[in-house]
């Protein structure tokens, strides 16, 4: 963090030479704005701010869960009712503080700010961008390095004690089980919540730099210019309502109403939101005003640019819904993915890999129509606000997803403590409605991400004084290629470093088996500290080389190549990323249930596959280990490599296009 924020301030303040002196403004050459240094220490200062909000927030979350699960599998004793309301509670309170703690330190950095610049709304919210860029550059850690962490104890933990030893999940008797409960919270609670804080800063920081040299900038209308943070604060009480429908208005009583209760918060908090977001664009909004498109005003209404908020929420809800169709063992394709299994792992392979290329062709189009309607409305704002719209319920979908990996963990701490089987067939059913709806948030993170990094693109190009990218010339042509595969170079060096850190756990998993006489017959302890060592180790030194490869990359392409390519990189990296992100969640999802689906066995086509032990279920075990570090590393880690990019290229758009391009320049 320290030294990248050194980078900000060095890069930012040499655009005008670290001078003091006012200067014409970008947009309006005939006013005078503030300097750039000013603009250096402030992006530096909501860089920071961005950052240390984005950690406080995963280590606030992680707390809570580690206290839940443990609370969860005591009121199991009670029944599955009590059970869910506990951890889908400590999931809303994750949901909320996110949602919270993003939007107050916003609005407080932006009033202090205001306190320098004045009249300069141009130079405020330009300052205001690093916020996202802090968001974001935290979350890749926490995503990448959570990702590597959570895999590498869960792959070693299963190919030993599930595989080899045939010994049940979270059996205290595995040394790497407690790795494997503590990876959950790293990846699925720290990581997914600094990922979605991440998105939700960039598009509000895209939505504000291009209103502030909008007629809401120009004019210094503060309500409307604070549009985005207003749905946000909607979205907020719509959630709170929301809940209670799960815990309070409706008890659940039976296994089979969790679901369904999951899948009913969602619906319930995007039909309020849109009630919500209808009533604030009334009031907030003036009925007529222009929006900055590519160096001309444009004329929107503002039933136009509620359009563009709702379009975003309900493509959200649509992609969350397919994501949910094609990774939930209630529906045909998973069980064709379990069907498959009776021949083997090969033909298992081929269906899981098939059902995630399919699965990415509706959430496209949805992605496709939101970004075509928004930016038909308000141009580059409209797609902000778009992204915020599929933000804007973000406390439920965070409840929702961190509700998943609390149940799996009070499951775990049954098993561990000893407690009765019928305890951990109610943490079961509850962790096994979570992991479908674990599967829709990760749905609902990258299309946001897909938006949000579009918004951010729009802003860059603005800001980079870049009147259109024209895909013919050779300079954005080489950008738009090389821009396509960085997701395949991230993804590889993410599985790659799950492979390699899940090889040393099943050495050190197979070598405690091997020699520690009593561990089978579990009359001694295993060394869990060792196996908790290898994760954490692998996953810090394995960080380091995908995080640098998004981080420097913007720098590189800008400083060298200059904008233009910069901007090819950009689109590039969008197109692939989204769509290899999708089919390998959705792959690794779906293998995932297929061998729960076969393991409960509660249809009579299950129970041809099953029980545990047969040839069709290790065939699915085979599968599901593959399909982790794709569902749970490489595919939610693409969504950040893509924002970054485009948030990191924005805040840097100054000096690129003052000092950028030296090959160019050169030749």
């Amino acid at each position: 963090m320290i030294a990248f924020a050194i980078l900000i301030f060095l890069f930012l303040g040499s655009v005008e030479g670290f001078s003091t002196k006012a200067q014409p403004c970008t947009y309006d050459p005939l006013k005078t704005c503030k300097p750039a240094l000013a603009t250096a220490v402030f992006s530096t200062v909501s860089f920071l701010l961005g950052a240390i909000t984005s950690v406080i927030s995963g280590f606030l979350g992680m707390k809570i869960a580690t206290y839940a699960n443990a609370r969860t599998t005591l009121e199991a004793r009670k029944g599955v009712g009590k059970a869910f309301i506990t951890a889908f509670r400590s999931g809303a309170v994750m949901g909320f503080l996110l949602a919270a703690n993003g939007l107050l330190v916003l609005f407080i950095a932006i009033n202090l700010f205001k306190i320098y610049y004045g009249d300069d709304w141009a130079g405020l919210f330009e300052a205001i961008t690093g916020y996202g860029l802090g968001g974001s550059s935290m979350a890749l850690f926490g995503r990448v390095g959570g990702g590597i962490y959570t895999k590498a104890a869960d792959v070693g933990a299963d190919l030993v004690g599930k595989v080899e030893r045939n010994i049940p999940e979270d059996d205290p008797r595995n040394p790497a089980v407690i790795a494997d409960n503590v990876g959950d919270n790293v990846g699925d609670i720290a990581g997914m919540g600094s990922d979605l804080f991440g998105s939700y800063a960039e598009s509000s920081c895209a939505a504000l730099v291009v209103a502030s040299i909008s007629s809401f900038g120009i004019d210094h209308e503060l309500t409307p210019m604070l549009y985005p943070l207003i749905i946000s604060s909607v979205g907020i009480l719509v959630c709170l309502l929301t809940t209670l429908f799960a815990t309070d208005f409706f008890e659940i009583k039976a296994v089979k109403e969790i679901e369904p209760a999951l899948k009913k918060q969602l619906i319930i908090s995007t039909v309020l939101m849109t009630v919500g977001i209808a009533i604030v664009s009334w009031i907030a909004l003036p009925s007529s005003f222009t929006i900055f498109n590519f160096g001309t005003q444009k004329v929107v209404k503002n039933w136009q640019l509620f359009l563009c908020v709702a379009v975003g929420l309900w493509a959200g809800l649509i992609i969350g819904f397919v994501t949910e169709y094609y990774t939930s063992n209630a529906y045909s394709p998973v069980q064709d993915v379990a069907d498959s299994c009776r021949t083997g792992a090969a033909t298992n392979v081929i269906f899981g890999l098939a059902l995630g290329y399919k699965s990415v062709i509706i959430p496209i189009f949805a992605i496709a129509v939101s970004i075509f309607v928004s930016f038909t409305f308000a141009a580059m704002y409209g797609i902000a606000v778009a992204a915020l719209g599929m933000l804007s319920t973000i406390a439920t979908g965070l409840a929702i997803d961190a509700y998943g990996p609390i149940s799996d963990n009070a499951g775990g701490i049954a098993e561990m403590a000893g407690m009765s089987h019928r305890i951990r067939e109610r943490t079961d059913a509850l962790d096994a409605a979570g992991n479908t709806t674990a599967a829709i948030g990760k749905g609902f993170a990258i299309g946001s991400a897909a938006l949000v990094s579009l918004a951010l693109f729009g802003a860059f190009v603005s800001r980079a004084s870049i009147s259109i990218v024209d895909v013919l010339t050779p300079k954005v042509f080489i950008g738009l290629i090389v821009g396509a595969m960085l997701p395949y170079w991230f993804s590889a060096m993410t599985m790659k470093s799950v492979g390699s850190a899940a090889l040393k756990m099943v050495e050190e998993v197979r070598r405690q088996f091997n020699t520690i006489p009593g561990l089978m017959e579990g009359t001694t302890k295993p060394d869990y500290a060792t196996c908790v060592k290898i994760s954490t180790d692998a996953s810090i030194k394995e960080m380091i080389p995908p995080g640098a490869l998004v981080m420097l990359t913007p720098l590189i392409v800008g400083i060298f190549f200059g904008v233009e390519t910069l901007s090819g990189v950009l689109a590039g990296s969008l197109v692939s990323g989204v769509q290899i992100a999708i089919s390998a969640s959705n792959t690794g999802g779906a293998w995932d249930n297929a061998k729960k689906y076969i393991e409960a066995g509660a249809s009579e086509h299950a129970r041809t596959l099953g029980p545990k032990g047969s040839d069709a279920h290790k065939a699915a075990v085979i599968g599901d280990t593959i399909g982790d570090p794709l569902k749970d590393t490489s595919g939610p880690s693409l969504n950040i490599l893509i924002k970054l990019m485009a948030v990191e290229s924005l805040v840097f758009a100054p000096f690129f296009a003052t000092h950028g391009g030296l090959l160019f320049k050169i030749l």
